[in-house]
């Protein structure tokens, strides 16, 4: 099961700026490849209305069991047939994260989920929600979301005409070390496996040193001693056999993995307002749905590496959990503060230290300094 973030900016892989010299050519065409159309329309008078998804990632829970049933048969029961929907994961549709808002954007794609890790390669202000460090745990996960939302509602809108409809995560994603560690200040001078730029950024803020693993070749990076550590997902670390090559995973969420849910707006502007409205109402049931998931695995990929009887998804180790202490939180303070909300700020300008300044840090305490 994969369920690691996304790559960031810093990490951009090099087709994507090709993508974009090209146009609206190749757009269209990745609309033909993929069978999308920008409006929803009636397969013959009077009858469903014909929609196109773009899911996301294949073969974890979020797609297999949440997005997936709900788009083939919750909402053709909640609309009495009139919307008939097809869902594709994006990373077998043909397109590329990266792709996933200018594609909505240009009404390729009609309603898609877009890895916000991803998509922050190229609008690295729609992250903000999940730079390291930030969300220890669910609650405050939840709590930055709440804060962020309006402006990320704001944004997709102005700049990518899009709808937002929701907003998923992925389960927590955490440290696993082969050796002993009582905090994250014990990190320094390890090898640690990162996916992200952000993650980069606070790996070196450790005194640590960040390299770029793929999911699929963690377990062999730390066998061969490439890396001491990684951060991936607990209950997709152990899925992968980390709990077998490493002895300690840490509590404390590193980041979490969010995606939004959007329509572009010419296409939900086509739906009758009876059903926009329902589908706003089903699509609020999901997110909660999926957010209730993320921290049913989270917990079930720590007691499973620990080797609990209650674990229920995963294989059972024989890991110590790395429990939360406040000389911890101290430093994740810190590591925010001085390192990553900073560089943060580089990567993205003083518009979004303007924007952190005015929806984060009055309920945070925390403020971004522009450049």
């Amino acid at each position: 099961m994969r369920t690691d973030p996304p790559e960031q900016r810093g990490f951009r892989p090099p087709r994507f700026a090709a993508v974009r010299r090209m146009g609206r050519a190749l757009l269209g065409g990745l609309a033909i490849a993929i069978g999308c159309a920008a409006t929803p329309v009636p397969a013959a008078e009077g009858g469903p209305i014909r929609v196109k998804i773009l899911g996301g990632l294949a073969g974890v829970s979020q797609y297999v069991a949440f997005e997936a049933p709900f788009w083939t048969k919750r909402v053709p029961e909640v609309t009495g047939g009139r919307i008939h929907a097809e869902i594709t994961p994006f990373d077998r549709s043909g397109v590329r994260g990266q792709e996933t808002l200018q594609l909505l954007r240009l009404g390729v794609v009609p309603f898609a989920t877009t890895l916000l890790g991803l998509a922050s390669s190229d609008e690295p202000e729609l992250n903000a929600i999940d730079l390291p460090v930030l969300n220890p745990d669910h609650a405050t996960l939840q709590e930055t979301i709440t804060l962020w939302r309006p402006r990320i509602e704001a944004l997709l809108r102005t700049r990518y005409n899009v709808e937002l409809l929701a907003i998923y995560t992925y389960p927590a994603q955490t440290m696993f070390c082969q050796k002993a560690f009582n905090g994250l200040g014990d990190l320094a001078g390890r090898r640690i496996r990162v996916s992200s730029v952000g993650q980069s950024e606070l790996v070196t803020g450790l005194g640590a040193v960040p390299i770029v693993v793929p999911f699929a070749e963690i377990v062999s990076a730390i066998r061969s001693g490439v890396v001491e550590c990684a951060i991936t997902g607990t209950l997709s670390g152990n899925t992968i056999g980390l709990h077998e090559v490493t002895t300690h995973i840490y509590r404390a969420a590193i980041s979490w993995g969010v995606s939004v849910f959007g329509a572009n707006q010419a296409a939900w502007n086509r739906l009758p307002p009876d059903l926009q409205v329902t589908l706003r109402q089903e699509l609020t049931h999901l997110q909660e749905e999926i957010w209730q998931a993320a921290v049913r695995e989270t917990e079930d990929g720590l007691l499973c590496n620990a080797g609990a009887p209650s674990c229920t998804a995963g294989r059972r180790g024989r890991m110590t959990i790395v429990e939360d202490t406040p000389e911890d939180q101290a430093l994740r303070a810190q590591l925010l503060r001085d390192t990553v909300l900073p560089a943060w700020v580089q990567r993205c300008g003083n518009e979004c230290a303007t924007s952190w300044n005015r929806y984060i840090a009055p309920v945070r305490g925390l403020r971004a300094t522009a450049n």
